[in-house]
């Protein structure tokens, strides 16, 4: 049986959240109810700015452009220029997208790679970067280590900082000598940094920040989401921006497909881009939660490595992830067990913060008990 002829889902691993059935039964078993950590999914109110923008949208009867507006492109860009200090971008360097998975998934399919290509993504990573490669038939390799590569010249090298699962931020002095590793090769680096403004004890800087990658965007994207900063994940928005060529083939592609960010959602990313007051507030209400979170899992025996960044706790008790996800269900606490993301988390869970105050005191009541 050739490629062609297998089913698409025969390619994909399987989704690792349906073996959380049994656990997320216990869980809810409690008497004080379930306390859903597995999924970093926001649950406070969208910003109040953000809805009159999208209210304000409302009427647009027209097709909204692939490339997306002006005015969208402009703020990602001079959002990147004011919080994050990135330089160089100019309109044709950012595209807006449906949100970052999609364009996850996505990417090796629109830029080509094929079976035989090599796609390599962290040790530890958010399962959709070998979707993505699975869709298209490409080889995979999971590491943090340039050396494990070898020879070859992957056709896409994803980083993640700060990290999903580990909340793990790289510093500026890893981030460019793999920006040159790429360079030399030919390959393009694609970095995820949709968690880049959720830093707790480190700051996570941008791959396209100019004391990583110089006065170039060559060769490099950067994948923001607005999910997270500004609970928005409802909405769908996100952007990628970097190297003008890159996008340029993104977009070509784009436009045969109909892939476009409804007008609607671009006042909405216009407005969240421009008002930097929600996303410190938010930030705050964030860090409260994950304080008590830490202090009661330490409580509770458990070890928090990394976790420097990211809206999650990486934490281990020396056992099988899938004996702590049991002794966390136990007590009504339902996290992700750290093998979903690589067999390096064996030992290890991720538990989110992005439980409402009441469900994050609920957990740290049954934690400290």
């Amino acid at each position: 049986m050739t490629l062609a002829d297998r089913p698409i889902s025969g390619r994909l691993p399987d989704f690792p959240w349906d073996k959380l059935t049994s656990y997320a039964a216990t869980a809810r078993q409690h008497p004080g109810g379930i306390v859903d950590l597995s999924v970093g999914t926001p649950v406070d109110p969208t910003p109040q700015v953000v809805q009159d923008a999208l209210k304000a949208a409302a009427d647009s009867h027209g097709y909204p452009v692939t490339i997306g507006k002006v005015a969208t492109r402009q703020a990602a860009i001079d959002w990147l220029a004011r919080d994050h200090g990135v330089t160089g971008l100019g309109l044709d360097g950012v595209l807006p997208v449906i949100g970052s998975k999609e364009l996850i998934a996505s990417l090796p399919l629109h830029l080509g790679v094929g079976p035989g290509d090599l796609v390599v993504y962290p040790e530890l990573a958010y399962p959709t970067y070998e979707v993505g490669a699975a869709l298209v038939g490409a080889r995979t390799l999971a590491t943090d280590s340039l050396t494990a590569i070898g020879p070859e010249r992957p056709r896409i090298l994803w980083l993640n900082s700060p990290s999903n699962p580990t909340g793990r931020v790289l510093p500026v002095e890893h981030l460019k000598k793999v920006v040159d590793w790429c360079r030399d090769r030919g390959t393009l680096l694609v970095s995820d940094e949709c968690y880049l403004e959720c830093a707790w004890e480190a700051e996570p800087i941008s791959v396209l920040h100019p004391s990583v990658c110089g006065d170039s965007h060559e060769g490099l994207l950067a994948v923001h989401s607005l999910s997270k900063r500004s609970n928005l994940a409802g909405y769908r928005c996100a952007f990628v921006a970097g190297d003008p060529a890159v996008l340029g083939e993104l977009l070509a592609v784009r436009k045969n497909l109909g892939m476009m960010v409804p007008d609607p959602i671009q006042a909405a990313m216009v407005a969240a881009l421009g008002d930097a007051q929600h996303a410190k507030e938010q930030h705050a209400v964030y860090a409260a939660r994950r304080a008590k979170l830490q202090a009661a899992l330490a409580h509770a025996g458990f070890a928090i490595d990394n976790s420097e960044a990211s809206l999650y706790l990486w934490g281990t008790r020396g056992e099988s992830c899938w004996d702590t996800v049991a002794w966390l269900a136990e007590r009504g606490i339902l996290a992700a067990p750290g093998d979903f993301y690589g067999p390096a988390g064996a030992e290890h869970v991720r538990v989110a913060f992005t439980a409402t105050d009441e469900r994050v005191d609920a957990a740290v009541a049954r934690l400290t008990a």
